[in-house]
């Protein structure tokens, strides 16, 4: 029988030491999708055109126009909200490290880096709603997390970042070969 080499066992170690724990991504939701978006321009189109046929018949021609700025400014605020939606936070919890990377729908990227065991998880709770902001806190730095989620979904997020957060600071399951 012979003894396991030490470079390798440092390896594996390495390895099992950035395993993540913890690894989620928040995005904003929405609930209309594609189809959906599609289903509503069309209905949104027909109704107007429907209604104003009788104006231009009438001879009050520019009615339609006015329809289709309606059109033209629903179709515009349903783009905006489906670029917003382009925004997300990822955060990877290992025995080692804790990293959240936050995108704007710009495509903006901030990256927040910490040790687990000098992270602590901070929340704000308010009576009525629930849990309103949850932040991460290590060092004197401070960076707010999961407002995308509704209070309920932010707590049920809390607990496993919480869960995820105590067994990164036991350390790695090493067990050796």
């Amino acid at each position: 029988m012979s003894k396991p080499d030490p470079e390798s066992a440092a390896a594996a170690f390495g390895a099992v030491a950035e395993r993540p724990v913890f690894d989620a991504t928040i995005t904003p939701h929405r609930s209309l999708g594609q189809s959906g978006f599609r289903l509503v321009m069309t209905l949104v189109c027909l109704t107007s055109i429907v209604a104003s046929v009788p104006f231009v018949l009438l001879g009050a021609w520019p009615v339609a126009g006015f329809f289709g700025l309606d059109i033209l400014a629903l179709f515009i605020a349903f783009k905006v909200n489906f670029n917003t939606a382009r925004a997300f936070e990822r955060i990877v919890v290992t025995p080692l490290e804790i990293v959240l990377r936050q995108v704007s729908h710009r495509g903006k990227e901030a990256v927040w880096r910490s040790n687990p065991a000098w992270t602590k998880l901070e929340r704000e709770h308010d009576e009525d709603y629930g849990l309103m902001r949850l932040a991460l806190v290590s060092r004197g730095r401070k960076v707010a997390l999961a407002a995308a989620l509704s209070p309920q979904e932010r707590e049920g997020f809390a607990s496993a970042l919480s869960a995820a957060l105590t067994k990164a600071r036991r350390g790695p399951d090493y067990e050796p070969v």
